[in-house]
Formats: C-alpha cells, sequence, structure tokens
C-alpha cells in the first residue's frame, strides 16, 4: 500500500512514516502542500495523509483541486483544525475521514484498515479475485488455476484500479486520470484495448461494460 504523508512538524512527519513503514507501508513524506501536489499528480497512491495548515496549499485546497480533477484516492485529514466548522469543511472537500490531533498511532492504525475495507485496497503483492484467480502484482501475473498470464504494467494498474472501485462504474476518462496521472494521457482506445485484453484473461463476467456509463469490476 503506497501512501502520501503532507505534514510540515518535522518531528511528526518522521514518527508518522516511521510508524508507517514498521507496519509495513511504502511512504512517501512532503512538508507543503505544492509538493504533494506534485507528487500526486506524478505517480499512484492508495491513500493520502493530509495535514491542513501547510505551506503554499493547504490540505482542504489541495484535496478540492485533486477531487475536480477525478482523482478519487482515499484521504484522511490529520490536523489540528478540528472546530465543527473545520470538520464540516474537509468533509465538503472530498475526504474520506478526520483525525484531530493529538491522536494515537492506534487510532490512525485502526481508521487505515477501515479505508483499506471500504477500498478493497490489499496489503500484500497478490489478490485475490476469486476462488481460483488471483493478480500476482510484483510479477505480472493472472494465475487461473494451472495457468499463468503474463501482463502489462499498465494491465496491472488498469484491473487494480477497477478491483479498489469494486461494484462501481468507472469512466474511461477517471481511468486516464488515475492510473496514468501526469503521464501523457493515453486513446480512449488503448483503454478499451487493455480492458478487452483483461476480459479476454479473466473471463467476461468480472469487468462488466455498461455502454455510456463506465466499467464495473464483478468479482
Amino acid at each position: 500500500m503506497r501512501i502520501l504523508l503532507l505534514e510540515d512538524d518535522l518531528i511528526l512527519n518522521e514518527i508518522i512514516t516511521e510508524h508507517l513503514e514498521e507496519e509495513g507501508y511504502e511512504v512517501f513524506s512532503v512538508f507543503d502542500g505544492e509538493d504533494a501536489q506534485e507528487e500526486i499528480y506524478s505517480q499512484k497512491f492508495d491513500l493520502l495523509l493530509l495535514d491542513v495548515n501547510v505551506p503554499n496549499i493547504n490540505g482542504f485546497d489541495l484535496l478540492k483541486d485533486i477531487r475536480s480533477k477525478e482523482i478519487k484516492t482515499a484521504a484522511i485529514f490529520i490536523t489540528s483544525a478540528n472546530m465543527l466548522e473545520d470538520i464540516e469543511k474537509g468533509f465538503k472537500s472530498g475526504c474520506d475521514d478526520y483525525i484531530k490531533k493529538p491522536f494515537a498511532l492506534k487510532e490512525l492504525d485502526l481508521r487505515i484498515d477501515n479505508i483499506k475495507r471500504l477500498y478493497n485496497i490489499n496489503n500484500s503483492s497478490s489478490i485475490q479475485i476469486s476462488t481460483n484467480i488471483t493478480l500476482d502484482i510484483n510479477n505480472l501475473l493472472i494465475k487461473k488455476e494451472k495457468e499463468e498470464i503474463h501482463i502489462t504494467k499498465k494491465e496491472c494498474d488498469v484491473l487494480q484500479y477497477l478491483i479498489n472501485k469494486k461494484s462501481k462504474h468507472v469512466s474511461i476518462e477517471e481511468l486516464s486520470l488515475n492510473v496514468w496521472s501526469y503521464e501523457e494521457a493515453p486513446l480512449a482506445s488503448t483503454i478499451r484495448t487493455y480492458i478487452k485484453n483483461l476480459r479476454k484473461f479473466l473471463g467476461e463476467e468480472f469487468i462488466i461494460n455498461t455502454r455510456g456509463v463506465g466499467y464495473r469490476f464483478n468479482g
């Protein structure tokens, strides 16, 4: 699980980063909003941990900006801005959870576990798709009974995104924005080809195509 941590307090940033790395997460820590924005637009994360009162771009404005661009990465605010109106503003900007400082690291763990449950995020390098189908992320393999099917990195990224959005429709535009981030946007036909391949590998029943709406993972 890849986490972006935005926290301008050097000591707290280090404490949280060390704790999360000990828990097995891959953590990218930054100290101001502009750096966080650049990282979010240049690579893919599973979770954003955002302080609010940080230099250049505050956490609320940062999240509003990326949500306006259809980046739907799960986000938790960790902040001392804990008046009721602050909490309301946080949720209106698009966060999934809100932790008031000071907090125990155990509380952070519990809230991250809840995000993983809601978004179907798996810490391991393998995702069980069905009783006889597994996605091996590290080796770019779909393991289907005794068969191993090699897939490309982008096919793997697309499949992971659909799995994380399980039971929700995902448009071509959303896939382009979230899987490719600031890479050159692919043609819609390219994404359709990736999904066509995945449907062939897995079975068409696993990725439902709803015309005019998008794709839905049905695992």
